[in-house]
This record gives structure tokens, sequence and C-alpha cells, in this order.
């Protein structure tokens, strides 16, 4: 059994962040994250010959014969462009494209930590919908995947949704589906641990934003089958008005009980509580819940509830902080579904391959000794996972027949998948 006091898959100290000083952070981004390493030698003439002029020309004919080289003789086979306005950054709000590079940079030293996957940050000086569309079209023989990142809702969900008919590769917008997957297996687990089915659960999911539609959305594919849903302005139901398109799809799909009223009123009797808005959530509130209560306070930096108020009305207690039990991270879901999405040649990133990733990461914690109401998730650092999703997300997508076969055929040659 691990040390307590650390973390249960790593062995190292739990993380406080208030330990982390100014000068280290300033420190450890300074002129960035990232760097391009060649894979060839250049040594000398005959080296350069190879690699540049006059042997490259071999190889651009034989990709001008046949495109689907590309994955062989190129690196986009494994090549995540990470995009965002800078209009949903972190915490931060809209803080423009500049100001956003220092979390795609840490986005693409994830990419390669985790899975060991070449990524570039692209940050656009638009919000334009079709700009943005129409730029990463033009891109496209560029990279091999799209990671949509930290940009505001409702253009995130148009924008993810063009650019899925557009291109022929993987798109998803992480602040949407990474969190969605990784609440999801968090959820399976506590249900594991909680001896209940989610079928019979009644889960209130606080915030419509891009996480919590996508988290809705997710669980009902799941099997959810009482889902509410609330905004600023209330619960979300059908015939209210003043709601974007987003929202009353998801006012036809959610509510079955057809709840009105604000927070308060959802929550009492609920067994479920997903905090995804930022806002603060009073004890008594999680206290009107129903005994054996699952609560998930998933604002950064700072939980809608305290967790150890929550802990004494709640079974199982989950946020997204480092420094606590249950870290529900993104890290766990994005390397291996776009690692296996990528191995498997997929032309899009299913529903089906979400679920099978929540699956992979649910399946490693519920394996581990420490499993239980503290240990429903694995180590944001657990090197096991990013592997498990990238196996159970390419084979999801062969099961559904969305690989492009023979561009899959090409790649595996050239890479030795």
């Amino acid at each position: 059994m691990s040390d307590p006091g650390n973390d249960a898959t790593t062995n190292q100290p739990a993380l406080d962040g208030r330990d982390i000083t100014e000068e280290e952070v300033f420190a450890s981004h300074e002129s960035g994250k990232l760097s391009v390493t060649p894979t060839v030698g250049l040594s000398g003439r005959r080296d350069l010959a190879i690699a540049y002029t006059p042997g490259v020309a071999k190889v651009c004919r034989a990709i001008a014969d046949d495109k689907a080289l590309t994955a062989r003789y190129t690196w986009t086979h494994r090549l995540v462009a990470v995009v965002s306005d800078g209009t949903a950054v972190l915490g931060l709000g809209d803080i423009g494209p500049r100001a956003s590079l220092p979390v795609m940079e840490g986005k693409s030293a994830l990419f390669k930590a985790f899975a060991d996957l070449d990524s570039i940050p692209l940050v656009l000086e638009t919000t334009d919908v079709d700009e943005i569309v129409d730029t990463l079209v033009h891109l496209r023989p560029s990279f091999g995947a799209v990671n949509l990142e930290d940009i505001a809702a409702p253009r995130c969900f148009e924008i993810e949704r063009r650019l899925i008919e557009a291109l022929d590769c993987p798109v998803m917008h992480d602040d949407q589906h990474g969190t969605a997957i990784v609440v999801l297996a968090a959820l399976r687990n506590a249900t594991r641990v909680l001896d209940r089915d989610l079928a019979s659960l009644k889960v209130v999911v606080s915030g419509a934003g891009a996480s919590g539609v996508a988290c809705a959305k997710i669980l009902l594919s799941a099997g959810a089958s009482d889902v509410v849903v609330l905004d600023s302005r209330g619960v979300i139901h059908a015939g209210r008005d003043g709601m974007n398109v987003e929202k009353m799809a998801l006012a036809e799909q959610t509510n079955p009980r057809g709840v009105r009223g604000d927070l308060a009123a959802a929550v009492a009797g609920a067994d479920v509580f997903l905090g995804l808005s930022g806002s603060t959530i009073p004890e008594s509130v999680i206290a009107s819940m129903a005994e054996g209560a699952i609560v998930f306070a998933l604002s950064n930096p700072d939980p809608e509830i305290d967790p150890e108020v929550a802990r004494k009305h709640a079974a199982v207690v989950a946020t997204g902080r480092s420094d606590y039990p249950n870290q529900i991270n993104n890290v766990l879901a994005f390397p291996g579904v776009f690692a296996g999405a990528l191995d498997a040649a997929a032309r899009r990133i299913t529903e089906a391959m979400k679920l099978a990733a929540a699956d992979a990461i649910a399946d490693i914690a519920a394996g581990d000794e420490e499993f239980g109401a503290d240990h429903i998730v694995p180590s944001a650092l657990d090197t096991r996972v990013a592997p498990a999703v990238a196996e159970a997300v390419a084979r999801a997508a062969a099961e559904e027949g969305v690989v492009r076969r023979h561009v899959a055929e090409v790649a595996a040659e050239g890479h030795g998948h």
C-alpha cells in the first residue's frame, strides 16, 4: 500500500499548489516549453543529400503519386494541431490568442510526454467561425488531427461540428469531450464502489457550457436516464425562453421529471452533483442530496464546495485539483484518445470511441489495490493510462468502420504499429 500522503501510482509527495513559487513558474516558461528536434542525422554531405535535396525529391514524387504515403514518409500521421482563439482560457476567460499560447504549448508537451505524439500550437487571431474553419481546412495537409482548445461556447460547438464534417481526420474539442470522458470513467467507478447502477441515478449537471453539455450527452449515451442540467438562469427545460440551439437540443434529451427552478430545487434528493460552472454551492444544498451521494465539484482552482465539507454529506467526492483524492484531469483522456485515433487512421472520433476510452480509464483504477471511494480514477501521472486508452479507442474505431484502411496500412508499414 502506498503512503497516504503520496500519489497512489507514482509514490511522489502529494502536491499543494501553494508551494509553487512565481519564480519557478516563469522560469519554466522561459523561451517557451517546446522545440523541434530532427529524427535523422545531418552531420555530412551524404546525410544532407538524403534528408534534403536531391534525395527528398524522390519522396515528394512518391507522395504526389499516392497521397496515402504521406502517413509513412512525413510526421503528419501522428501530428496534432492544438488550436485556440483564446476566448475561454482556463478560468481566465477571453484573454486572446497570444495569452493562450502558454496553455497550448503545455498541451503539446503533455501530448509528447504521455502519448509520444508531436503537436503544434496554432492560435488564431480571429473569433469568426467561418474563418477558423476555413483556415484549418486549408491547413489539413499539414497535420493528422485537430485538438480544439479553450474556445468559448456556443461557438465551440459549431466549430467542432463543421470541422468534423469538413475534415477526414480526428477532431475533438478537449474542453468538451476530454472532461466528459474522465467524468464518465469516474462516475462508473463511483457506482462500482457504491454498488449502484448508472441508469438509476438522478444526476444534476451545474453548468451548460462546453464541458457541461458534453458531460450530459456522454452520460446519456452511457445509460443515464435522469439528467438535469442548469445554466445561470436555472434548470434547462423544454419550452424555456432565451436558449441557444445547443441548449434547446439538450432540453429535449434531459430533465425527464420536468424539474423547474434553481440549483437548490434540482439538487434536493439527487444522487449525483456534477459542478462545471464555477459557482459556489452552499453546504445546505449538498446536504439535501440523497443518502450515499456522489459529488464532483470540478471548478478550478476553487471547487464549488470545499471537498472536506462535501465529504460530510457525500459518499464519493472528486475535484479537478491535484491536492485532493480523485482528480478529474483531462490528461487521463486526450493523449490516449488521439493516439488511438491516429494509430487506427480514423476519419473521426466517435461516441463509441469516447465510451471505450472512459471504460479503459475506469478499469485501470478498478484494478488497483487502492480502489475505493478515494481512488476512483488513476493518477494523472499514471503511465498505464494513455496506452490502454489508445488501444481501446483504436479497437472501437476499427469495429465502427471509421478507419481509412489504405492510410492505416501505409502508416503501419512505416511506423511498425
